[in-house]
C-alpha cells in the first residue's frame, strides 16, 4: 500500500503548529496504524528528523491513551474501537490520510499529536471516588444488588477516559465522560452515601477546566470506543438538578465527604 499521510507537528505549546506531508510505500496491510507510525518514526530517526510525538501504551484497545483524530473521527475509522485497533486495511491504496490531536480548549497540544488530558484527571480526583470508610471486603451476599443494576453500572464503568467524546463534540463537552464516572458510583451502594456531593463536586471541576455544555447531538455516543450510551447524560443531569435543589435548600453542601 501506497499512502500519503498530513500530520500536525507542533514542536511544543506555545509554538505555532502545522500540517507536515510524508509519503509511505510498501505499507502491509495488516500493520496497526500506530505500528505505521511506529516505522515512520524510526526513517525519520534515520534520517536525524524529529520523530512525530504520539501516545500509547497498552496498545489493546483498554488504556485510551492513543488520541488521535484520523481525517476528522477520533480514533479513526470504525465503530467502538481505540485508535491501537486501526489497521491499514481500513484505508484505500493512494489514499491521503490527515492525522491531527484531539481539538479542543480544555486539552492543550503539548507536541505534535499529544495533548494534555489531565483535566480528566482533575475532574476523577474531585469527586470520582468513594470515600466512606468500608474497612475490609464486606461478605458479597451481605450486599444485594439487583442484575439489571449491576449492567447498568458496568456498562457506565467500560468508559476508559479517553477524550474522543470531547474530541467529538462541537461545544467540547465532557458529559459523556462525566456522566458515566458519576453513573457506574451512584447505583452501586457503596456509592450512594455520597451521591449528591459527588456530583456537584465533578461538575464544578468540569466547568472549572472550561470544557462546554451539552447540545445532545449524540456526537459523543458515535465515536465512543466502548459505546457509553447518553443515558448517562441524562442521568447525571438528573442528578445534579437534586443535588443542586438539595443544595439550596440547606441540606447538603459539596463539602460533605470530600
Amino acid at each position: 500500500m501506497k499512502i500519503t499521510l498530513r500530520i500536525w507537528r507542533q514542536p511544543s505549546p506555545g509554538e505555532r503548529g502545522g500540517f507536515v506531508e510524508y509519503v509511505r510505500e510498501e505499507i502491509h496491510p495488516n500493520l496497526s496504524f500506530l505500528e505505521m507510525l511506529d516505522e515512520l518514526n524510526h526513517d525519520l530517526e534515520r534520517e536525524g528528523s524529529d520523530p512525530v510525538a504520539f501516545e500509547h501504551d497498552c496498545r489493546e484497545g483498554i488504556c485510551g491513551s492513543c488520541s488521535l483524530v484520523i481525517d476528522g473521527q477520533p480514533h479513526g475509522p470504525g465503530k467502538e474501537t481505540t485508535t491501537c485497533q486501526i489497521y491499514m486495511r481500513s484505508f484505500s491504496d493512494g489514499a491521503r490520510v490527515t492525522v491531527e490531536p484531539f481539538r479542543s480548549k480544555a486539552f492543550a497540544v503539548i507536541k505534535d499529536l499529544v495533548v494534555d488530558r489531565s483535566p480528566f484527571d482533575r475532574i476523577m480526583q474531585a469527586g470520582g471516588y468513594v470515600y466512606v470508610g468500608t474497612g475490609q471486603a464486606p461478605e458479597a451476599n451481605s450486599l444485594p444488588v439487583a442484575h439489571d443494576v449491576a449492567e447498568e453500572a458496568f456498562d457506565a464503568a467500560h468508559c476508559i477516559g479517553c477524550g474522543a467524546c470531547v474530541a467529538a463534540c462541537m461545544n467540547s463537552a465532557a458529559v459523556l465522560f462525566v456522566g458515566a464516572k458519576v453513573r457506574h458510583l451512584a447505583l452501586l451502594p457503596q456509592g450512594k452515601i455520597e451521591e449528591d456531593a459527588r456530583v456537584l463536586r465533578m461538575v464544578r471541576a468540569m466547568d472549572e477546566e472550561g470544557f462546554g455544555g451539552c447540545s445532545f447531538t449524540r456526537a459523543c455516543e458515535a465515536v465512543c470506543p466502548k459505546a457509553i450510551s447518553v443515558e448517562v447524560i441524562s442521568a447525571l443531569n438528573r442528578a445534579y438538578c437534586s443535588a443542586r435543589t438539595k443544595e439550596l435548600l440547606g441540606w447538603i453542601k459539596p463539602s460533605d465527604q470530600a
